[in-house]
């Protein structure tokens, strides 16, 4: 789709790689709706701010009334709670799935009509190579994208014929707040929204955006013993 000249909506857009991508959005002429929670820390010149919480019906409902006009939709928010899977808060595991799985469905849902009757747009989900690989630090956060993968792929094959495009990006570590105890190698933000943009705009279904995500894709026919060597 052509990004100059569409109206986009991205999700947790006051920080973090939201922000980088509100950002390039307004940069290449798209009109930009900047969700939050709460609107007053979006601090972008240019953009729009509504008050969005993807997993309050009530919130979600009342963004996509306000910005009817969206033909991009950009579900970028997200949390990480470091849940043990095991013996960690269940109430914190929930929190991943119902943010990432239900509250990503769910604004799918209150847009994917309105973008059809706007001549049809992009959802583009943020995913990350979690979703195709994980490990015990990070096992609700995986799991939770996992979800988010699978319903991704879903929603392309049932919205293609209403005009509608789903597209996926893939990503490693990204040098932002949700990342700051990482210590592995972590990608620049604002590169990795350049890349996903020119994805939406190239009208690729699959964004895999670093190294890593591509190492892993390239892994995945191997099962488990290619991508958890250290399996006994």
């Amino acid at each position: 789709m052509k990004i100059a000249g569409s109206t986009a909506l991205v999700t947790g857009a006051n920080r973090g790689f939201g922000r980088h991508l509100a950002a390039e959005l307004l940069a290449r002429g798209a009109t930009v709706y900047a969700g939050a929670r709460n609107p007053d820390t979006v601090d972008l010149p240019g953009v729009t701010p509504v008050r969005l919480d993807i997993t309050d019906p009530a919130s979600v409902a009342a963004a996509a009334e306000l910005a009817g006009d969206v033909t991009l939709l950009v579900n970028n928010a997200g949390v990480s709670t470091g849940a043990d899977l095991l013996d960690g808060d269940l109430a914190e595991i929930r929190r991943e799935l119902e943010t990432h799985y239900l509250g990503t469905l769910s604004v799918v849902r209150a847009f994917a009509p309105r973008i059809a009757a706007n001549g049809g747009g992009t959802v583009l989900n943020i995913l990350s190579v979690l979703s195709w690989i994980t490990f015990p630090p990070v096992g609700a956060y995986g799991a939770a994208k996992a979800a988010e993968w699978s319903m991704t792929n879903a929603l392309r094959a049932q919205l293609a014929d209403r005009g509608v495009r789903v597209a996926g990006l893939h990503v490693g570590y990204m040098d932002t707040d949700m990342t700051a105890r990482v210590t592995a190698p972590k990608s620049d933000p604002a590169e990795i929204a350049r890349i996903a943009v020119d994805g939406v705009e190239a009208d690729r279904y699959e964004i895999v955006a670093d190294d890593t995500s591509r190492q892993v894709l390239a892994g995945l026919s191997g099962g488990v013993a290619a991508l958890y060597p250290d399996l006994p």
